[in-house]
């Protein structure tokens, strides 16, 4: 049953790993049923939690002239048609306070993007929805910064926080991971998800896009989740190298189940 309290208590649980997964951008209803349904199967058949994620507008691209989505109206049309066809909670990034209230009456968590996590008026518009809010950690923060988001957040009564990890910026044009920051964020409280797709991004690397190394996110994601991560955010798609959005890092379709049941594996271990 769809409902915040059922899925709070399956993105805290011990018990069951938690996949938040889709294209990086909503390219069309098409595509995001297609994945949606593909990735339920899959993890319904591996007793793994699963959440769709899509965005409607990419509003950080590297050129003005990159594609950034249909668009707040079209995009919660087509997330709310997820959501009721395949039946999956749903998750979509958000920019402004007006898109949190409205984005807050469809979907089920919203994601505060990394570049944005330290924005008050935007984390507190969210917490006010009283949704689910997922924070991206910031490429340029510690993950002990990241208390003072949380405080944010609660400040402003909300109560049911996701804290994602998705890399430090290291150097130019490049990421690296400090799994150190899993333990360490999950002293405030909330569920620690890893970001393992942006975690490969290779942000600007191809002049004007962003480039990615997608064969290291699965090393990555067993990593993480032997550090103690609570789930897994990866972004895939059916042909990444034509899609609209941070295609070098998403993980091909067809690999997914394969990947998610070793995935599934090292939870268990650590478990």
């Amino acid at each position: 049953m769809l409902n915040d309290a059922n899925i709070w208590k399956s993105l805290t649980s011990r018990a069951r790993l938690t996949l938040i997964a889709g294209p990086c951008v909503i390219e069309n209803a098409k595509l995001c049923l297609w994945v949606a349904a593909a990735l339920k199967r899959t993890c319904d058949r591996l007793g793994i939690f699963y959440v769709f994620k899509s965005s409607f507008d990419k509003a950080n691209r590297t050129s003005a002239k990159s594609f950034r989505g249909p668009g707040l109206e079209a995009g919660l049309e087509v997330l709310a048609k997820v959501r009721t066809q395949v039946g999956v909670p749903v998750l979509t990034d958000i920019h402004t306070e007006m898109q949190a209230a409205v984005a807050g009456e469809v979907v089920d968590i919203l994601q505060i993007p990394a570049f944005l996590c330290r924005q008050t008026d935007l984390l507190e518009a969210a917490a006010v929805t009283g949704k689910i809010v997922n924070v991206k950690k910031g490429q340029f923060l510690s993950p002990a910064e990241m208390g003072q988001v949380v405080e944010k957040i609660r400040s402003a009564g909300g109560r049911r926080i996701l804290l994602t990890e998705r890399g430090t910026t290291f150097g130019y044009n490049n990421l690296v991971t400090d799994l150190r920051s899993i333990p360490i964020m999950k002293k405030f409280g909330c569920p620690v998800i890893f970001d393992a797709t942006h975690s490969v991004q290779l942000p600007g690397g191809s002049g004007d896009k962003s480039g990615g190394q997608r064969e290291f996110a699965p090393v990555l994601a067993r990593a993480a989740l032997a550090a103690g991560s609570h789930g897994i955010f990866m972004e895939t798609h059916p042909r990444p190298d034509r899609a609209l959005s941070d295609g070098p890092n998403m993980i091909p379709l067809i690999e997914m189940p394969a990947l998610l049941q070793g995935l599934r594996k090292v939870f268990n271990a650590v478990r």
